[in-house]
């Protein structure tokens, strides 16, 4: 009986350490696609700031042509600017799925663990 008591006393322990081993993993996991996001967050904000530029740019040169000058070169600047904007959206939606992936960050698999592992010892798995 004693070895019994022993023997799942044992096991119920190396349960316990592989369910904080899964909660570490998958909290690892989340928090992960988080900075993942907010880095690329943060490189849409600098092509947003890199396309306002070029916009006030092609806005200073597209004066500059209504006021007489003959040139075009306000145009180059806007097309720039379209680009660069078109990058920082593709970067924004990237962002945007990375940060969804992992929020909340919640060790979701180790939750359904410890229910299924309260239900069997005898809890009622809430």
């Amino acid at each position: 009986m004693g070895e019994l008591i022993v023997d799942v006393t044992e096991r119920v322990s190396i349960l316990v350490r592989e369910e904080i081993a899964l909660a570490k993993a998958e909290l690892t996991e989340k928090v992960t696609d988080i900075g993942r996001g907010a880095i690329v967050g943060i490189a849409a904000g600098v092509f947003v700031l890199m396309a306002l530029a070029m916009i006030m740019h092609a806005v200073a040169w597209g004066i500059n042509d209504i006021l007489g000058v003959q040139t075009a070169v306000w145009a180059g600047f806007l097309i720039e600017a379209v680009l660069l904007l078109i990058i920082a959206a593709i970067a924004g939606f990237v962002a945007y799925k990375s940060v969804k992936k992992g929020t909340p960050p919640m060790p979701e698999m180790a939750i359904e663990e410890v229910k299924e592992t309260k239900s069997t010892l005898g809890g009622d798995g809430k």
